[in-house]
């Protein structure tokens, strides 16, 4: 089940989804621990899935069939730390395809301030079925191409 609130928005072919920084998320500084990125990226990327699954509950069942078990995981990530996020700080997490080749999708991702971008990541997520990185199936192919921005 999907939530408008929790999940985000897909517009213009990108997913935002707003997190806000707690103090769990801080170091002893006051600014947002490197690795939280990370989990405010991850949240991002599942919410974009879960939107395009919600949306197209068929096609993913299409892919179930093709590939049981299929999962997205992550096999490379760049990032590039520009500026500090703090605690309070209302987050936009930015995630939209890049490219879609046979068994990986190349998504951007940035973490926003408003119209300020203090994280930009590249991150390369490989579709496995039964633990092996297979072709992903035409269906998904698809749905991801439609999405990618020109």
């Amino acid at each position: 089940m999907t939530s408008p609130i929790l999940d985000g928005e897909i517009r213009d072919g990108r997913h935002h989804m707003q997190v806000r920084v707690y103090y769990e998320d801080t170091d002893f500084s006051g600014i947002v621990y490197h690795a939280n990125y990370l989990r405010f990226m991850e949240r991002g990327r599942t919410n974009h899935l879960r939107l395009m699954g919600a949306s197209q509950h068929a096609l993913f069942e299409q892919a179930e069939m093709e590939t049981p078990g299929f999962a997205f995981v992550v096999r490379s990530m760049e990032l590039d730390f520009l500026r500090p996020a703090r605690m309070d700080d209302v987050l936009d997490v930015v995630t939209w395809p890049v490219a879609v080749k046979g068994a990986s999708i190349t998504l951007a991702q940035e973490v926003k301030r408003g119209d300020e971008v203090l994280v930009k990541a590249e991150v390369r997520v490989a579709f496995i079925s039964e633990g092996r990185a297979k072709p992903i199936p035409k269906s998904l192919r698809l749905l991801m191409k439609a999405d990618v921005a020109e």
